[in-house]
């Protein structure tokens, strides 16, 4: 099999992994039923991907680099003006949870059930946390001495940002029945929710 092919049977078993596990969680996810969705057989499976758990750090390792990336290249462009990175920051994560909607359950989940899966989220969200934040911090300082911004902690901004985006994408089962037609348009809600967290974040960092 070519480099190419190879990589290609690869991506096919991430792709159903990713399904299984977020659909089921890391215990009940299967390797047989990931397989079957990935249209390999079970030995093919285990030559990519020697166990489950390799597996699933792989998926885990992808996705923070995913968002990782899209935030990186927005908030660390020094070409734009600070608060139109944070802007752009904010939107970055929120496109990125309408992709994986079922991502910040999945985390949450297997924090509570299997509490030692922490440390490797833990580190994860922390090096994505440390990435965008170098440096970012004293130009947010230095924004706020010229008068363009108020003076915040870039971790407490973060997690405003995460706080928001995520717990629209939480919330979004249980909110359904109660808002009727604000939601009936799937899209729309989300363009309009999208853009009233944008609006609250911004209303607290710029200068009144």
């Amino acid at each position: 099999m070519d480099n190419q092919g190879k990589q290609s049977k690869e991506q096919q078993i991430l792709a159903a992994a990713e399904q299984e596990f977020l659909t089921k969680g890391y215990d009940g996810a299967r390797t047989t039923s990931i397989a079957q969705a990935a249209g390999v057989t079970h030995a093919m499976l285990h030559y990519y991907f020697r166990t489950k758990e390799q597996l699933f750090e792989r998926i885990v390792d992808e996705k923070f680099e995913t968002i990782s990336d899209s935030m990186f290249a927005i908030m660390g462009d020094p070409s734009l003006p600070i608060v139109e990175r944070i802007k752009g920051g904010i939107s970055a994560h929120f496109d990125f949870v309408a992709e994986n909607p079922l991502l910040p359950r999945f985390v949450i989940n297997e924090i509570i059930s299997r509490p030692e899966r922490y440390e490797l989220l833990h580190k994860r969200i922390g090096d994505i946390i440390d990435n965008i934040s170098n440096g970012l911090q004293s130009e947010i300082d230095h924004a706020a001495e010229r008068g363009e911004m108020e003076k915040m902690d870039v971790k407490m901004l973060f997690i405003s940002i995460m706080s928001l985006n995520i717990f629209t994408f939480l919330a979004y089962p249980f909110m359904k029945p109660l808002l009727g037609e604000l939601m009936a348009d799937r899209e729309r809600f989300l363009a309009e929710r999208k853009a009233e967290n944008i609006e609250t974040i911004l209303r607290r960092i710029k200068k009144q």
